[in-house]
């Protein structure tokens, strides 16, 4: 049976309805009935070739929740009726170096979920079994697709990056990536601190786990805070005052970009030098360490704050993120035909 989706036919588009034929199911592949799609910013990018990538028509959705509903002969990971996840990758090779050593996210030949084929605005979407991970029943379903993009991206520092209880955490942007960060800092047992240029999100940053929020804008704010943090993690994706940032940083600690700026960050060698600081960035987590992310979020009753659209209104719900509104994240509940 065909797939029914939304799709743009053109950059910038409207998303109208669409059907397309899969083709056979592979012997490792899944195909997972969509229940729940998170909207990220990344559909935007895509939807309007911001990245020059972009195949039309394109079917956006990288933030997926459902149920397995067909598994090939090779599958072993999962089985029929489970309850999944699916974010930006949907394939890896998985006998490169970096598959092989636990690192399929950085596997270079790692198909992407929206990149050169049909993503998860739709009723069904096909991955291969390593990228299907499975939703701990603790988790609200209804909630839990953010998790899959935003959320590991920030959760994969915390690894990565050997962060640890007794380190000082500051959490750049409190949005759709940053508002995840701060639960996850907190529950990790860091001292966290919330940048922000809103004041009227002090109130929100602190219910999410920052102890502290500072005001990036205030100069004489960001002095009080130099030599004191042990990493940045910096979740907006526009120009900022670097300097300001990399002063704050304790000795031996790390500005880490997990947002998309998209102009270069200038910084002087010499306060880099003379600290021992560094400057980095990570894309999303391993099949592994989402999976212990979702773990993690169990355990300690983490998840998005979302506001709900129906599938149908999926174009409304883009104005709503265009627009700054969402809350920190946007999720579509399929009303697509079976």
């Amino acid at each position: 049976m065909p797939i029914r989706a939304y799709a743009a036919t053109a950059a910038k588009g409207e998303l109208k309805p669409f059907e397309y034929e899969p083709g056979p199911l592979g012997d490792e592949q899944v195909e997972i009935a969509v229940s729940y799609c998170g909207v990220c910013h990344s559909d935007l990018s895509m939807l309007d070739n911001d990245w020059g990538m972009t195949g039309y028509p394109f079917v956006p959705g990288h933030e997926v929740v459902g149920t397995v509903a067909a598994a090939g002969s090779h599958v072993t990971t999962v089985k029929v009726g489970d309850r999944v996840g699916l974010g930006w990758y949907s394939r890896s090779c998985m006998h490169c170096r970096q598959c092989m050593g636990g690192d399929h996210n950085l596997c270079a030949t790692a198909e992407q979920t929206i990149v050169g084929r049909h993503g998860g605005f739709a009723n069904k979407v096909r991955a291969s079994q390593e990228w299907a991970t499975p939703l701990p029943a603790a988790l609200d379903p209804a909630k839990a697709g953010p998790l899959f993009c935003g959320g590991i991206t920030v959760f994969n520092p915390f690894v990565q990056l050997d962060v640890r209880p007794t380190h000082k955490v500051g959490v750049v942007g409190i949005g759709g990536l940053g508002h995840m960060a701060l639960q996850f800092a907190n529950k990790w047992g860091c001292e966290v601190v919330a940048f922000s240029s809103s004041a009227g999100k002090a109130d929100e940053a602190k219910q999410l786990g920052a102890h502290r929020v500072v005001n990036s804008k205030d100069d004489g704010e960001m002095a009080k805070l130099a030599g004191s943090l042990d990493v940045i993690l910096v979740t907006a994706n526009v120009p900022l005052n670097w300097p300001a940032y990399i002063n704050a940083l304790a000795p031996r600690g790390r500005l880490h970009f997990v947002g998309a700026v998209p102009q270069p960050v200038p910084v002087a060698v010499f306060p880099m030098i003379m600290a021992q600081r560094s400057l980095s960035g990570s894309p999303l987590g391993s099949p592994a360490t989402t999976a212990d992310m979702l773990a993690f979020c169990a355990r300690h009753k983490i998840a998005p704050v979302t506001e709900t659209f129906p599938m149908s209104k999926v174009n409304e719900a883009l104005e709503h993120l265009k627009a700054g509104k969402a809350r920190y994240r946007i999720v579509l509940e399929n009303d697509l035909p079976a």
